[in-house]
């Protein structure tokens, strides 16, 4: 029988097919067999416990300047560290162009902060904030051959949002390509409206935050965009989906046919608009954007993501300190326009879904996989290295003790916020040992990996990534004319 470096022994490995009680064999960081009585090197017991693959997290800040001006509490060493401890193997972060920025050095110098302190694997959304003939016509181009096959922009803030002329633009080169187009797509001209009145009025502490991105302003943005990519037959990824009528968006697009995918996040199905409602600036810690809404939300993402609707579970980690540094870099006494928009997430995602949808029964250990690890992989092109657990695989593996109770703290995370949004929750199961590729890198509640072991991930064309092939009237030259737009 074949000796390999190490055998996870007797656990219960579970897939978007189903859970069978097995052993893992890796060989050189890849998963060589699956079967029993497999022998190895040195091996790792894991009998009773949930055997998963390593979760992908395909929506961090990280390292990254905001809009803004300011830059985030997390190091790329921090927030891998954080994500390795929750059981996150492989992040997808930002290289965040600011307009007057280069696309290629920002992508240059984001690589070189990564490859200096992941401990986890990594890959990067092109951010664009600044489309110039540069941008389009050289760099987005050459990136998105070299493997950066997602791209990001912004319909929204004043200093990143693009125009729906350069919206199209942007999807245009994705198309012709290979690339997927990521939105935060809310509605720049309501929030902005409403966020003048309020403070004119002296409505200024967060929790009329929430109350500045009316729930409309989602479904607004969200409708042109899935109209532009009707026009142009180009997929995109809507962002952070926070509300039901967003989530009834989306199911109707890609009932007409339209390559529509989407994401929500634990604070969207978790918190609430109510937990901005703290004394003085407190509530601070809970703004993020689009803002958490009503339980009945919750209800309705829950209920997209079992339909799916809605088919990845993202943190969208965006660590700020509650202090001088972040939160509060306005001062004390700051209005909501004035302070950061973000939370941390990286180390809390995977253990809040599994004690909800595992844990709790809302749903299956397969639909746990399927959102968090195997779906991000397939749909941003790191599957089949990523995502799952199979022979030929990346051996990404988190040894999971469903037993485990733990509560949540402030001081209780590994990233570098210092603050836990979801503090006091007591939840069930919990990562005890991660794997990756092959290497033991948290075990005992230690990491072992070293700064800037991670690797970088570059991407080939995804079945997402595709057009449909079903041409809108303007752009088929049997119904335009012979106009050749494409």
């Amino acid at each position: 029988m074949a000796e390999y470096d190490l055998v996870i022994k007797g656990g219960r490995v579970a897939t978007t097919e189903g859970v069978s009680t097995m052993d893992v064999a890796i060989q050189d960081g890849t998963i060589a067999a699956l079967g029993r009585d497999l022998q190895a090197r040195a091996s790792v017991d894991a009998a009773g416990k949930f055997v998963l693959p390593g979760g992908v997290d395909a929506h961090c800040h990280i390292e990254q300047l905001s809009g803004g001006g300011l830059m985030n509490a997390d190091t790329f060493e921090t927030a891998t560290r954080s994500a390795a401890f929750g059981g996150t193997t492989t992040v997808i972060s930002f290289a965040a162009q600011h307009r007057g920025d280069s696309l290629r050095d920002v992508v240059e110098n984001y690589s070189r902060l990564a490859a200096a302190g992941a401990v986890t694997d990594y890959a990067f959304h092109l951010w664009i904030s600044d489309p110039t003939p540069e941008t389009l016509e050289q760099d987005l181009p050459r990136l998105i051959e070299a493997g950066h096959r997602s791209i990001k922009i912004f319909m929204t803030y004043d200093r990143v949002r693009l125009l729906d002329e350069q919206v199209l633009d942007v999807m245009m080169v994705a198309r012709k390509h290979g690339a997927l187009v990521c939105a935060h797509a809310e509605n720049h001209g309501m929030i902005k409206w409403m966020a003048d009145r309020l403070i004119s009025r002296g409505y200024v502490e967060p929790k009329f935050h929430g109350v500045s991105h009316p729930r409309v302003c989602e479904i607004e943005a969200f409708e042109r965009l899935i109209r532009f990519s009707q026009l142009l037959d180009q997929p995109i990824m809507l962002f952070h989906v926070s509300t039901a009528e967003g989530a009834a968006v989306v199911r109707r697009a890609r009932g007409e046919g339209i390559k529509v995918f989407a994401e929500t996040c634990p604070q969207y199905l978790f918190l609430t608009a109510q937990d901005l409602d703290r004394p003085g600036i407190e509530g601070a810690k809970w703004m993020c954007s689009p803002p958490p809404r009503t339980t009945s939300d919750q209800e309705a993402l829950w209920r997209g993501l079992d339909l799916g609707d809605l088919q990845v579970l993202s943190s969208d980690h965006a660590p700020y300190r509650f202090d001088e540094s972040g939160k509060l870099a306005a001062g004390a006494s700051a209005d909501f326009k004035q302070i950061a928009n973000g939370l941390p997430g990286l180390e809390t995602r995977l253990p809040l879904l599994f004690d909800a949808m595992v844990s709790r029964g809302r749903s299956t250990v397969e639909k746990f996989v399927e959102l968090t690890a195997t779906a991000p992989a397939k749909i941003y092109g790191l599957h089949p290295r990523k995502g799952a657990i199979a022979v030929g695989a990346d051996a990404d593996i988190a040894i999971w003790d469903s037993d485990r109770e733990v509560v949540l703290r402030d001081d209780g995370l590994h990233d570098n916020v210092g603050y836990n949004p979801f503090a006091g929750r007591r939840l069930k199961g919990w990562p005890e040992t991660v794997l990756r590729r092959g290497e033991t890198i948290i075990v005992d509640g230690r990491l072992q990996a070293t700064p800037g072991s991670g690797r970088l991930q570059l991407r080939d064309i995804a079945a997402s990534m595709r057009p449909t092939g079903r041409l809108s009237p303007e752009f088929d030259p049997a119904t335009n004319f012979g106009a050749q737009l494409l």
